[in-house]
């Protein structure tokens, strides 16, 4: 089992940043990527990146790539997730999560951290 913990939440103004962190702990071994969603209220969760872990690819939300990057630090099995130019629209709650695979479903969830931006 893998338990996600992130941090780095808070209040900002807009055109501000924001650095999020994720650790993760447990069978870290048997993580191949990592990622980062958001839901805001009343919305559905959407994503923002993912990582692979073994190669250090990234995807990201076209929407959001060119502010927001995803980066890792294996050695303290961390993500972190900076944003830069934030508007109202990014206010979220954002969630880390893990999957065994490089595809398809995520296992493990964070209990995430919230964004507000105003």
């Amino acid at each position: 089992h893998v338990q996600l913990v992130e941090s780095g939440g808070g209040t900002v103004q807009a055109g501000g940043s924001l650095r999020l962190s994720c650790v993760a702990s447990g069978d870290t071994d048997t993580i191949n990527s990592m990622g980062w969603f958001r839901q805001a209220p009343g919305k559905e969760r959407e994503g923002v990146a993912t990582i692979n872990i073994n190669g250090g690819s990234t995807l990201y939300d076209v929407a959001l790539k060119g502010r927001f990057i995803i980066s890792q630090d294996n050695a303290k099995n961390t993500v972190y997730l900076q944003m830069n130019s934030l508007t109202p629209e990014d206010t979220a709650m954002y969630y880390c999560a893990a999957r065994v695979g490089v595809t398809g479903n995520w296992d493990y969830w964070g209990q995430g951290t919230q964004v507000t931006v105003s």
